[in-house]
């Protein structure tokens, strides 16, 4: 992987170039938020993963986070906080991150968050259509409707805009199993490609903007079943 990181810390940033050569990846190491964002504008298409942290001088992580996003919705981003507070971490998923990890944080669960996260997106990059694909859909119901081939879902015949691989594979998940409800280890496990750590605000930072994007074009199709988790279900869709 070609790899941006953008880390105010200069030896967060040494420490983790020994991991990321012993993995095989190139590194770029930016410690001031404008110029990691123009580090990545520069060039947007060479990045195959970027982590943020959330403090930086002269700019913001999550300002940084949200300009990328006006790029790119599909390069992975993890988030680097030293921050404890559920509120900044919900935030920086909403501005765009995939993930999160907090300060102070081993190595190996950062490598292993990333190799995760570039797993999915490179199984969906790679994803070839064919012409007889673009009509195939691989779940159909009255009412909604999803590609994995072309990564398209619809509602009503009205594409739902701007999913990120992550918000598509969430829901994907939910609606291939309509009406199961799914915890949010589950949802961890299978979107996120790891075991449940702790990080359920993840799943739901990220049900709250697939869901912000669904009501753009209908009745929301993913519910909550308190004190459990979520669910797919369109059977009230008028």
């Amino acid at each position: 992987m070609n790899i941006l990181m953008i880390e105010d810390n200069e030896s967060v940033s040494e420490m983790m170039q020994m991991f990321f050569l012993n993995e095989g990846w190139d590194a770029t190491f930016k410690y001031d938020g404008k110029e990691g964002l123009d580090a990545f504008l520069s060039d947007p298409n060479s990045w195959d993963m970027i982590t943020l942290d959330l403090n930086l001088p002269g700019m913001d992580g999550m300002a940084v986070a949200r300009e990328i996003r006006k790029v790119s919705d599909t390069v992975p981003i993890i988030m680097l906080t030293a921050r404890d507070s559920e509120s900044d971490q919900v935030i920086g998923l909403e501005m765009g991150a995939d993930d999160y990890v907090t300060k102070p944080f081993s190595p190996l669960t950062l490598i292993a968050r990333m190799k995760a996260l570039h797993r999915r997106s490179e199984l969906a990059e790679k994803t070839v259509v064919s012409d007889s694909d673009e009509n195939t859909f691989d779940i159909q119901t009255d009412h909604f409707k999803m590609n994995t081939k072309t990564r398209e879902a619809y509602l009503d015949g009205k594409t739902i805009e701007g999913l990120t691989p992550k918000e598509f594979d969430l829901l994907y998940t939910l609606a291939k199993k309509p009406r199961q409800v799914f915890s949010r280890e589950q949802l961890l496990e299978l979107v996120w490609d790891y075991q449940y750590f702790g990080d359920e605000r993840t799943v739901d930072a990220h049900i709250k903007k697939l869901r912000q994007k669904i009501e753009k074009v209908g009745p929301q199709v993913i519910q909550t079943v308190w004190g459990v988790g979520y669910k797919f279900d369109d059977s009230g869709v008028a």
